[in-house]
């Protein structure tokens, strides 16, 4: 028994086969481009999106030396609340893909939170009222394709965020379906009542009869096209790559936290069945839904981590590969104190400044390449103990939490030791660090009947290191208010 993982990304499609006992058998990689047509947009063109996840699912099964029929399950991670708009016919797009790192219909968004929406949006769907989310791209678009707007009230168009896609084009059109944790990041989603929110589409402008249905994370969406990979594979499992992290992290308990360093920061924390309003525009979210029933966590999403990586590499050019990073600070003068506010596409939580851009602060003659890389990964412990802050005010389980952290910049030493220090708590970085391919593969395999309860799963996961604080708690507190002073600078 094998399941292949599907793990749909920002930047890159990869697939993963992993074994009956979750050990991974091959991986195949391919990075597309992104797209940037004006300054704060974002968009994936879909054939892209599409050939790129068939040619690695069929790559990562040829260097596993199987075939198709081999394959018990499929399932799928996918960027979040990239949004998708198609054609019911022909499956064709109407437009490219919006990508979740978009801004342009930030003004929309201020302009319903002037108009006293934004209480009745987080009341129902936990999310604020920002351009992150899908459903204000999804209405961008029926405005400003010609004719859209009628077509999708006519049932004849397709909404979905990237696994909704996915799933069509995998299964030929026979299902349009999404999971709970991708609905509930399209701001049209009632969280609590587990449906679609007719205020919400009526709001924000979304026609319902372009929805998905919505299915719990370990369910049938259907089979593959025979002609794909060689034989119809059952797809089993879907979560948005943050919730699929979570669950390949093993964070079933109330009160675990989880970390993925990618292209963004995503922190999730589990609050079980109960769903925790925050008082510090933290997101509330579903971490998985399982039998029908959700599992609610605090969120709070950072827009640039990694990518502040690729900046030094590809903006600057003071690297040529991102491993280079970890030993150039480590060459840095800390004296110097350079702080980088890396808001290339506003701030996330909890701050939600769309209108933000990224700035540098501390500069002197001395600054140089070594400083800046520095500062660069320091800034993402520094969002992270944001993030940690507002969820410790928001909820008295968030105390006393271990962070589990993933994702590509988690095999940094130097960047995690900083984590630790800067929050002044353990980070365990376990033995398996592909996480999110992780989860999805569980999810597939729970939802085909062949893995075990979370609980069970939950005890095979294993450290591989922990970095515990050693930062003195002054110049931990010192380094930080001089990060605050930078983010208000910055506002």
């Amino acid at each position: 028994m094998t399941i292949l993982a599907i793990d749909q990304g920002t930047t890159s499609s990869r697939a993963i086969v992993f074994s009956g006992r979750l050990d991974v058998l091959s991986v195949a990689q391919s990075e597309f481009p992104q797209y940037f047509p004006q300054s704060g947009w974002v968009e994936h063109d879909l054939s892209d999106i599409w050939s790129s996840t068939a040619a690695v699912s069929r790559a990562a099964i040829e260097k596993a030396g199987l075939s198709g029929a081999d394959i018990a399950a499929i399932g799928i991670a996918n960027q979040r609340e990239t949004t998708v708009i198609w054609d019911r016919a022909t499956g064709r797009p109407i437009h490219n893909a919006i990508v979740w790192q978009d801004r342009r219909t930030a003004e929309t968004c201020a302009a319903l939170r002037a108009q006293g929406h934004e209480s009745a949006v987080t009341d129902r769907t936990g999310l604020l009222l920002d351009p992150y989310f899908s459903a204000t791209k999804a209405a961008w678009i029926l405005d400003h394709v010609e004719g859209a707007r009628a077509r999708a009230e006519a049932g004849e168009l397709a909404f979905g965020t990237i696994d909704s896609y996915l799933i069509w084009q995998l299964t030929g059109g026979a299902v349009h379906a999404t999971d709970a944790t991708n609905a509930a990041r399209t701001m049209l989603y009632d969280i609590h009542r587990g449906e679609w929110s007719g205020a919400m589409c009526d709001l924000l402008r979304v026609p319902r009869p372009m929805l998905p249905q919505v299915r719990d994370s370990a369910a049938d969406f259907g089979t593959t096209r025979p002609d794909l990979f060689g034989a119809a594979i059952p797809i089993k499992g879907v979560a948005g790559d943050q919730q699929a992290a979570t669950v390949g992290q093993a964070c079933f308990r109330p009160g675990m936290m989880k970390s993925t360093y990618g292209t963004g920061c995503f922190a999730l924390l589990n609050t079980g069945a109960q769903a925790v309003p925050s008082r510090n525009r933290l997101l509330t979210t579903i971490a998985y839904q399982l039998d029908g029933r959700p599992t609610y966590a605090l969120e709070g999403s950072i827009f640039i981590a990694g990518a502040v990586v690729q900046w030094l590499r590809d903006g600057l050019g003071l690297i040529r590969d991102a491993n280079e990073t970890a030993p150039l600070a480590e060459t840095a003068d800390p004296a110097q104190g350079v702080v980088m506010v890396p808001a290339f596409t506003g701030l996330g939580a909890p701050y939600w400044r769309p209108d933000c851009r990224g700035a540098i602060f501390g500069l002197t003659r001395n600054t140089g390449p070594a400083e800046l890389a520095r500062a660069a990964l320091e800034s993402v412990g520094h969002q992270t103990r944001d993030l940690l802050d507002a969820m410790q005010t928001d909820w008295q389980g968030a105390h006393d939490t271990v962070l589990r952290v993933d994702g590509g910049m988690a095999a940094s030493d130097w960047t995690m030791q900083y984590l630790a220090d800067i929050l002044g708590a353990p980070v365990d970085r376990p033995q398996v660090t592909e996480t999110t391919a992780l989860g999805a593969a569980y999810l597939a395999g729970l939802g085909a009947g062949l893995l075990p309860a979370p609980e069970v799963f939950a005890r095979q996961w294993n450290l591989a290191r922990r970095f515990e604080p050693h930062m003195d708690a002054a110049e931990r507190d010192a380094r930080h208010a001089r990060w605050r002073r930078a983010i208000e600078a910055t506002i």
